[in-house]
């Protein structure tokens, strides 16, 4: 606790005068609506699943520069990053890793086959306009890899009245930010949104000289990232809408691979979904969503150039029919993955079909769902998962939950077909969760506890020697020989107190690989975040905390990174009705910590920007 115990107590001093905008400001739950939970919106307080809602408001007023900063600050998520923004980045949800978590941009699952998981680093940031986090195990709604958690990211849309924002900011490492977007509506129920921006800095050395003479390199690592969203709707009746979301980032990046060669990277991220919503019956509503997404990867280093693209097609057809306030949900769903690598006997293809069931029930003060689902893969073949949960509201404002849920996690193209690692007889991770928790709301006070335990059995390792039948891989290979338990308690609170807004968050959390008695890589055994704001008219000042406890950065638990707490302060000020000026300084203690062994973490840094039209 030592390591970061400075830097909390610095933001406990400064709490009194400052403030933090992101997730510190309490939010009026009885009115928050969330989709991804049920796939289907739902009042907060009868969501059953731990969840955190990331608003617009919060995510203009961060001064964030990545979604992986923003995500920092969420109770039961840690981050790992080899560098500042636009290096590789990874998202930890209760301690499970970035491949066994799923992520979709609205409602089109994304991420790379061959690494697994989201390519963090190539998703803008600018083209965000809410995030909504679900914890814990949701195969049986979404399949394959949602046994961490679900992170949905929706994309800026337009509401009923016609508008357009500009942002500008500046920042440390020549940081630049532009930003542009028109939203708008017509008399004849036509939507239309459409906003652009590009982001640059000149950044630092990722690297550090430790990291040894094939990866240090004393240039600067830079990036520029340029994107560009749309949405379109058209309601031609009051029982049919159709509409359009597109969304297309590339990032050119800087890294170290060493120091005789100029080491770059492409990123290209692209995602496209047309929808068609119907009510077939008062209580029938149906949905159809073709989709498609691109998650492209090339590298030009000193070891030689590379390319792996994952495309992405699949359909979705979804319907909820209502009985009084329950909902009995069936869906249907193809899902088709393409892989192309120039690695000989990566590249191929599987295309998964599933079908799932899902009944949730409110009936006075109990609350139940019930969900089943079938994936059937032409690679793996099928799995079934399940999740049943509780509640039963002991007051107006005081709920208690209880649930047990089943999932599991695919092999990547590079688990199966990596040449001299992968081994084509790999099967899937199998997840069970069992968790309980109480949750106290009054509209003022938000106040979480929630214990889990999720036993993963088939672990997906790195092992060396490899058995007998793979003995051909001299170095090691990936194989189901592991198992885990990610258990923990997640504690989360705010509060909107006249002027004040307060938020805090606590994870004290065991993620150990039961085979070996080792901690799982890059995960601490506490970690959480402080915040507090206050408002004075048009002016808005505030602090905020994220600390860690140790970590290692290996599975063998040898190489050790040490925690670490960092204090970021924040002032927004209202010019006018339509203007807005943010400043922010990040790591005010200048405090070097590292969450990769022997990368760079940004120093103290500095960003202003102006905007207009933000609502």
């Amino acid at each position: 606790m030592t390591q970061y115990c400075k830097p909390i107590c610095l933001a406990l001093a400064v709490a009194a005068c400052f403030s933090p905008s992101i997730s510190a400001q309490a939010q009026d739950s009885q009115a928050q609506v969330l989709v991804t939970a049920t796939r289907q919106p739902q009042v907060a307080k009868d969501v059953l699943a731990d969840n955190v809602v990331i608003t617009a408001e919060q995510i203009h007023l961060s001064g964030a520069t990545s979604i992986v900063d923003l995500l920092q600050q969420q109770r039961g998520i840690e981050i790992s990053r080899t560098g500042g923004a636009g290096s590789v980045s990874s998202v930890f949800i209760r301690g499970a890793a970035n491949s066994q978590s799923v992520v979709f941009v609205d409602g089109v699952r994304i991420g790379s086959s061959t690494t697994g998981g989201a390519t963090w680093s190539s998703i803008p940031l600018s083209q965000i306009e809410r995030i909504e986090i679900v914890y814990g195990p949701l195969s049986s709604l979404y399949g394959a890899d949602a046994m961490g958690g679900v992170i949905q990211l929706f994309t800026k849309k337009s509401g009923p009245q016609s508008r357009t924002s500009l942002n500008v900011g500046m920042g440390s490492n020549h940081l630049r930010k532009y930003e542009a977007g028109i939203f708008g509506s017509s008399a004849s129920d036509f939507q239309y949104s459409l906003n652009s921006a590009k982001e640059s800095s000149d950044g630092f050395s990722a690297s550090k000289p430790a990291s040894g003479a094939f990866t240090y390199n004393a240039d600067k690592d830079g990036y520029t990232q340029k994107s560009f969203n749309g949405n379109l709707a058209w309601k031609l009746n009051s029982a049919l809408t159709l509409g359009v979301n597109f969304v297309q980032s590339t990032l050119d990046v800087d890294f170290d691979a060493g120091p005789s060669y100029k080491d770059r990277g492409q990123q290209k991220f692209d995602n496209v979904a047309s929808y068609a919503k119907a009510k077939l019956a008062p209580n029938w509503n149906s949905s159809l969503q073709l989709s498609r997404n691109t998650d492209r990867v090339y590298t030009d280093a000193s070891y030689g150039k590379g390319n792996a693209d994952t495309k992405q097609r699949g359909w979705t057809w979804q319907n909820d029919v209502s009985f009084g306030k329950d909902v009995l949900q069936f869906v249907f769903e193809d899902r088709e993955e393409d892989v192309r690598t120039n690695t000989a006997g990566i590249s191929g293809k599987r295309d998964t079909q599933s079908y799932a069931l899902a009944y949730t029930m409110k009936q006075d003060a109990h609350l139940a769902s019930l969900s089943g689902r079938v994936d059937d893969s032409s690679q793996y073949g099928k799995h079934s998962t399940g999740s049943i949960a509780y509640g039963y509201k002991l007051s107006d404002v005081l709920r208690v939950n209880a649930s047990y849920g089943t999932s599991f996690r695919a092999p990547t193209f590079n688990e199966l077909y990596y040449p001299g690692f992968g081994v084509a007889s790999n099967r899937p991770e199998l997840g069970k969760n069992a968790e309980a928790g109480l949750f106290y709301d009054d509209n003022v006070w938000q106040l979480s506890a929630v214990y889990y335990q999720n036993k993963i059995t088939d672990l997906l390792v790195s092992t060396n020697p490899c058995p007998v039948e793979v003995a051909t891989h001299r170095y090691g290979c990936a194989y189901n020989v592991n198992k885990a338990t990610l258990s923990g308690f997640t504690l989360g609170a705010s509060a909107r107190l006249g002027q004040w807004n307060l938020r805090g968050t606590m994870d004290i959390q065991d993620p150990t690989d039961d085979t070996t008695g080792k901690r799982l890589a890059r995960r601490a055994k506490q970690h959480g975040s402080l915040g507090v704001d206050y408002r004075m008219g048009d002016l808005t000042l505030g602090a905020e905390s994220v600390f860690s406890g140790e970590r290692y950065d290996d599975p063998a638990n040898r190489n050790r990174l040490a925690g670490y707490g960092i204090v970021n302060l924040i002032a927004t000020y209202k010019l006018s009705t339509s203007w807005q000026l943010l400043a922010r300084w990040n790591n005010v203690a200048d405090k070097e910590y590292e969450l990769a062994r022997n990368y760079r973490t940004p120093e103290s840094n500095f960003y202003l920007g102006l905007s207009y039209g933000f609502k």
